[in-house]
């Protein structure tokens, strides 16, 4: 996967800035800088300049000067890559950035790939494959709460834990196989309680990881958040209400929007995905259906459901609407929870790789019934719908909010809601949530061996069957941190980098 080459790249965004940054990385990488940089007192010699350091230089063409430059410079293996490595800190202009990378190409180097100069820093052991993947999820980040769950990531974050508990594993692994060498002398190395103690802590621990995937999806990629009903009830209204911004259409008639709205707010270090959907409906326009069928499907892949209801309706009709996106809430997670079993008992989990999509399949939807157009009620009429007593299909555990779209009354109110929502499933904290859909794959893979493990050792299974599923749990577990690999899982991997990182 890596070759000897000193690889280089533009490593700051594309178009004209105050300045830019070039990488230069290998082992030739200070005799080609060596061939462009030309120091103001003429004395200086690259190759003799400490590391760590950083220096005012040109990058010359022959007599031509095409820049005047700072130069960090870095020595193997405290780098990066883990490599040589020096970065040109230049002028932004678009012409300046080119002409460098043209004399670094001249002098030696070729164009590094997608996330090459990450993929070295793997392959020379500078941090392990979840922590290289925690660099791209880091550069992509856009919120608090994604940055500082690529942060932990990137530290170490659950890698170290699921490494240690693997070192423990292959010492009793070994023990097991040690036995199996004296089979004859009937002795045992391996104490079987330590070995059982050992496989429900690394049962549960990687329960609680997967069980972290779905928050993981919601912070990595914005809260899904459909915004639902029948035609005319405010939907749009509530929209623009959330985003401060006239984004959809209002209108009074009826079937006004036909496809799907989105936008994104940040509320509090989260991203909300806001998703105005066709209002429910019965209708013959071809158009209007197509809008409608796309909000099932919106309503499916959503993490939080807002089901707005026009609260100037007959409490009877309000309470039949309220049972009836019950019972679709409750199939929908039905529906969510039968994929995934049946892809766990399928080869690479069909479920598992549905489930890794943005909201895909989500069991446990958070619905919100929303009363909107209180404005035009009495007080009578407000203190009739806030009596659960009046309803057959709501109870006190349900998330209701009385608000008024067009005149902003309960939205920050309903704001705090959704946030609340969210963070009562930040369970464990950041640093012990997955948002990598590969990550997931391997824990539902390494949950299956290792309970299969545990049934061995209490049913007295035989050793040599025994660690049979242990090298399984090893097997899947060294794939996350990257000790267990091949080239094309890399290679898909570094591919999805930016061309510098």
């Amino acid at each position: 996967m890596i070759d000897n080459a000193t690889i280089c790249a533009i490593a700051t965004p594309p178009g004209n800035g105050a300045i830019s940054i070039l990488r230069l990385s290998g082992k030739d990488t200070y005799a080609i800088a060596a061939k462009l940089v030309a120091f103001p007192s003429g004395g200086k010699n690259i190759d003799q300049l400490p590391a760590n350091s950083i220096h005012f230089t040109r990058i010359v063409s022959g007599e031509e000067t095409i820049d005047e430059v700072l130069i960090s410079l870095f020595r193997a293996p405290h780098s990066y890559t883990g490599e040589d490595l020096i970065e040109i800190s230049c002028h932004g202009a678009v012409f300046i950035q080119q002409r460098i990378l043209e004399l670094l190409i001249g002098a030696g180097a070729r164009i590094a790939e997608p996330g090459e100069f990450t993929m070295r820093a793997f392959l020379n052991g500078k941090m392990d494959l979840s922590q290289a993947e925690a660099v791209a999820d880091l550069i992509a980040s856009s919120s608090e709460a994604s940055h500082r769950v690529a942060i932990n990531q990137m530290r170490g974050g659950f890698s170290s834990e699921l490494a240690r508990l693997r070192e423990q594993l292959l010492n009793f692994i070994s023990l097991i196989e040690l036995e199996l060498d004296f089979s004859e002398e009937d002795v045992e190395f391996a104490d079987r309680n330590d070995l059982q103690e050992l496989v429900s802590k690394i049962s549960g621990l990687i329960l609680v990881l997967k069980n972290s995937f779905q928050m993981g999806n919601v912070i990595k990629n914005g809260v899904p958040v459909a915004i639902t009903g029948k035609t005319n009830v405010g939907k749009s209204t509530l929209l623009n209400a959330l985003l401060h911004d006239e984004r959809a259409i209002v209108s009074e008639i009826a079937g006004t929007t036909r496809d799907v709205i989105e936008d994104v707010i940040t509320m509090d270090g989260l991203s909300f995905r806001f998703i105005d959907t066709a209002g429910l409906r019965n209708t013959s326009d071809t158009i209007e259906s197509i809008g409608i069928g796309k909000t099932f499907e919106k309503i499916k892949q959503a993490y939080i459901v807002l089901y707005v209801i026009d609260a100037t309706q007959e409490i009877k009709e309000i309470d039949r609407l309220i049972g009836k996106i019950k019972i679709r809430i409750s199939r929908i997670g039905s529906e969510g929870q039968a994929v995934e079993e049946s892809g766990s008992r399928g080869s690479k989990s069909k479920g598992i790789n549905q489930s890794s999509q943005p909201g895909k399949n989500v069991r446990n939807h958070k619905l919100v019934i929303l009363f909107n157009k209180i404005d035009f009620l009495s007080e009578k009429q407000l203190a009739a719908l806030s009596d659960p007593s009046k309803f057959n299909n709501m109870e006190a555990e349900d998330n209701v909010l009385q608000i008024s779209a067009s005149y902003g009354e309960n939205i920050d109110t309903l704001a705090s809601l959704l946030l609340e929502l969210v963070r009562g499933d930040q369970k464990g904290g950041d640093d012990v949530i997955i948002t990598n859909a590969r990550h997931f794959e391997a824990l539902s893979h390494a949950g299956e061996a290792i309970e299969r493990v545990a049934e061995g050792l209490k049913s007295g299974l035989s050793s040599d069957l025994v660690a049979q599923d242990i090298r399984q749990v090893l097997h899947y577990l060294g794939e996350i941190t990257g000790e267990v690999t091949t080239d094309e899982i890399l290679g898909n991997i570094f591919s999805k980098f930016c061309i510098g990182k």
